[in-house]
């Protein structure tokens, strides 16, 4: 394999990522929260930026999540904060095949 070759496991099943809430998994050494967005699923890791907060336990409205332990607000399509470039996500690269979400095990550079 080459060294920018990504390697993805199976994580979960497309029918457990509801619209409205996430799905935490594991994948390798990362907690990974799992977002249904218009359809598309969206992965990030389960921390806050901030202070590692759980993201996956967050609220979800208008295509935001937003930390339970001090309200910054993501955007789920980019990761990025509501309120400035200083803070994104660190975002994760989703397949789904059939009924399977495969997530990488690394994620995506910064």
């Amino acid at each position: 394999m080459s060294a920018d070759a990504k390697s993805f496991r199976r994580v979960a099943n497309r029918s457990q990522i509801a619209p409205g809430a996430a799905l935490v998994v594991e994948s390798g050494r990362y907690e990974v929260a799992l977002f249904d967005v218009g359809g598309d699923v969206r992965a990030y890791e389960n921390a806050c930026p901030h202070q590692g907060g759980p993201i996956g336990e967050g609220a979800i409205e208008d295509g935001f999540v937003t930390c339970p332990w001090h309200a910054w607000r993501f955007d789920l399509q980019t990761g990025k904060m509501s309120l400035g470039d200083f803070a994104v996500l660190r975002r994760f690269e989703v397949r789904v095949e059939g009924g399977d979400v495969l997530l990488a095990t690394e994620p995506e550079p910064e």
